[in-house]
């Protein structure tokens, strides 16, 4: 794969992953934990015949053999697709993806406290000025009770990705013994759907919501986590994450065009921090390499 081919399709990701928002918008009775329920359980059928496509038969003898670090990154998985759908519903989706944005700052935090890495200052920087956004965020909210609540919410999906990719960080350095780590991905959207179910009964969703939420479960999620996967063996890190800011771009783009979701003063500026202090510093990551 060239490196131009790459970066299209990493940009095709994030495309990909900035519908959920819009999509959510137009849905007629599905609400809260159902959408996160019938999501997650397309999801996990679309997942388990692409690995099996790609895995072969062995992908489910394997998974009896899994060990507890593949079940703790499922846990991780679990709480990120249950926490991003649920915040959609109780906020805007510019308040949903900024407060994911800070997702790269926490794993860099993560690392530092549970693998030891340090951190250089352009790093500990961003964490400030990106903190500094989030607070703001928070505080012109704190008189809107669901806003605040669906911003807290979203919160999970961050600190829950920093734990995840810093347990798969030391899994990676266990080099050729490494367990295969993708079905952790299908056995998290298992847990989501089934934790759900009794939340989201009874079930309400409509022939017209059920295309839409298995439009989210399969073009939405499914197909760019396996891409993603295979993109990590084409670009560096920085790179990735430095072109997964496109998703609060396009995010917020399709919210304000297909919903007339309009964005508010605090939403602008704490986002304007957080969204700078991450380009900054994955810009210099990258011209470092």
């Amino acid at each position: 794969m060239t490196r131009r081919r790459a970066v299209a399709l990493m940009v095709l990701v994030t495309l990909l992953w900035s519908i959920a928002g819009v999509v959510t918008r137009h849905l007629d009775a599905a609400r809260s934990f159902e959408v996160t329920f019938w999501r997650s359980l397309f999801n996990a059928l679309a997942l388990a015949i692409g690995l099996t496509v790609l895995r072969g038969p062995g992908l489910w003898s394997g998974l009896l053999r899994s060990g507890r670090v593949l079940w703790a990154s499922s846990f991780c998985w679990a709480v990120m697709f249950t926490a991003f759908m649920v915040a959609l519903t109780l906020t805007t989706v510019a308040n949903v993806l900024v407060t994911m944005a800070i997702g790269p700052m926490m794993t860099a935090l993560f690392s530092r406290i549970f693998l030891g890495q340090r951190l250089p200052l352009r790093t500990w920087l961003a964490i400030l000025v990106a903190g500094a956004g989030i607070v703001w965020m928070f505080g012109a909210e704190a008189g809107n009770g669901a806003s605040l609540l669906g911003s807290l919410v979203a919160c999970a999906v961050p600190l829950a990705g920093a734990a995840n990719w810093t347990l798969l960080q030391r899994v990676g350095e266990s080099g050729a013994d490494a367990p295969d780590m993708l079905p952790a991905v299908l056995i998290g959207s298992v847990i989501s759907a089934l934790v759900t179910l009794p939340l989201a009964w009874p079930l309400q969703a409509s022939a017209h919501d059920l295309r839409l939420l298995a439009l989210l479960g399969t073009v939405q999620l499914a197909l760019p986590c396996l891409l993603l996967v295979r993109l990590t063996r084409e670009l560096p890190a920085a790179e990735i994450a430095l072109l997964a800011l496109l998703e609060v771009l396009f995010g917020v783009a399709w919210a304000w065009l297909g919903a007339g979701e309009r964005l508010s003063a605090s939403v602008v500026m704490g986002g304007t921090l957080v969204l700078g202090a991450l380009f900054a510093n994955q810009a210099l990551a990258l011209r470092r390499r």
